[in-house]
Order: C-alpha cells, then sequence, then structure tokens
C-alpha cells in the first residue's frame, strides 16, 4: 500500500501546489501506475475493480446512476431554495466550451479515473485482500475524505450559498474543511458500496461523473 500512497501523493501535491495545469496528464499517468503497484503485490484485474467478467453489470449500475442523479439536480435546478447551491465562483465565468472540456475531458480523467482506480480499486483492493471489505471500504474511504482537504480549502469562499454559514475567518475555513472531509468520507463510503455491490469499477465511476460533470453543466445553465 505504501507504493499507492506515494504515488497519490506526489500526484496531489502536483496537481494542487506545482503545477495545476498538469493536472489531467498527472492523473492519467498515476491512474496507469496504480495498477501496476496492485499487480505487483499479487493482485488481479478482479482486485483492481476491473474483471471483465463484470463490466456489462457495472456499466449498467452506472447508467442507472447518471441517470437518477441527472433526475435529482433537474428537479433542484427548478426549486429555487435548492437552485441557489448550484452557484459556484470558480466557474462562473466559463465559456460553453471550457464547461463542455470540464464535462468530457477534465472531469473523466483528471478526476473520475484517478480517484475511483486509486480509492476504489488498488486501495481498496488491497486491503481487501488482507483485511475484508469491511476494512478496505474504512480505509479507503478515510483516505478519500482526506484527499478533499486542499481543494477544499476555498469551498466556502467559492460557493455563495456556502458563505452565510462558514463566513471568511480562519475558523471558517477550518470547519469547512472539515465539513468537506465528512462528506467525501461518507462518500467514500457509498462508492465503496456500489463497487462492492455491482463487482466493478465503473458503478461509482458513473456516479463520481455525474455528481461532478452535471453539476458544472447545472451551475453553467443557472448562471
Amino acid at each position: 500500500m505504501g507504493g499507492t500512497l506515494a504515488v497519490l501523493v506526489v500526484t496531489h501535491v502536483l496537481n494542487h501546489l506545482w503545477a495545476p495545469m498538469a493536472g489531467v496528464p498527472a492523473a492519467v499517468v498515476a491512474g496507469g501506475l496504480l495498477p501496476a503497484v496492485l499487480f505487483c503485490a499479487g493482485g488481479t484485474w478482479a482486485d483492481a475493480g476491473l474483471d471483465p467478467a463484470a463490466l456489462g453489470r457495472g456499466a449498467r449500475w452506472a447508467m442507472v446512476l447518471i441517470a437518477l442523479v441527472t433526475v435529482v439536480y433537474a428537479a433542484g435546478m427548478l426549486v429555487p431554495l435548492t437552485r441557489a447551491l448550484f452557484a459556484d465562483d470558480r466557474y462562473s465565468e466559463l465559456t460553453g466550451g471550457q464547461v463542455a472540456l470540464r464535462v468530457l475531458l477534465t472531469v473523466p480523467l483528471g478526476t473520475v479515473l484517478l480517484e475511483e482506480v486509486a480509492f476504489r480499486g488498488v486501495l481498496y483492493g488491497l486491503v481487501r485482500r488482507a483485511r475484508g471489505a469491511v476494512w478496505a471500504t474504512a480505509v479507503s474511504s478515510a483516505l478519500f475524505g482526506l484527499w478533499h482537504i486542499l481543494p477544499s480549502l476555498g469551498l466556502a469562499a467559492a460557493k455563495p450559498a456556502l458563505a452565510p454559514v462558514f463566513g471568511d475567518s480562519a475558523l471558517g475555513v477550518v470547519t469547512a474543511v472539515a465539513a468537506t472531509v465528512v462528506f467525501t468520507t461518507g462518500a467514500g463510503v457509498l462508492f465503496c458500496e456500489l463497487r462492492r455491490r455491482s463487482g466493478s469499477l465503473l458503478a461509482p465511476m458513473g456516479l463520481h461523473w455525474a455528481v461532478n460533470a452535471l453539476g458544472y453543466l447545472a451551475g453553467f445553465l443557472l448562471r
């Protein structure tokens, strides 16, 4: 597991501190290296959630989950009480082409591929081989929550709906980061359960892409 964590730390620091513009290429390279770490530890494609026999079932799960998120987001966009939650200053000035680039390239390759292969694929597979599914879910989800510390540092300032809740003080920033870690840890548990029940990494990949990518689209349409 040490090799997996080393790849993730280097990629995370590179993406968020050293060279943010290299995010997608770095994620693709890391996503290719991580299965090699699993295989070196004696793992298989099934351990990574990429068993060819389960891909069809995983794809069906993914399509259902994407449809569900689409319905929920559409409803949220129509209700005034929840519409403001989609506002985000980080992409309020994006053009249609830039949004399409994020939906079709940045999110699937720069976020979903890396995070799902890392957390629900390799890490989950390594820990499950050694300690079982419960430990695999706990370890993978906790690390997934911590993974979101750096991206959440400016969250309260970027989302107008959260500013009144957290404010702009140092305590507000810490609270927003802590809330993000708790939320993403819970999301990690859900993603792990989808991977376990479907037997395929495609199921959490579909939900992960829908939540992130359709969020960009919703924010763009409502600005």
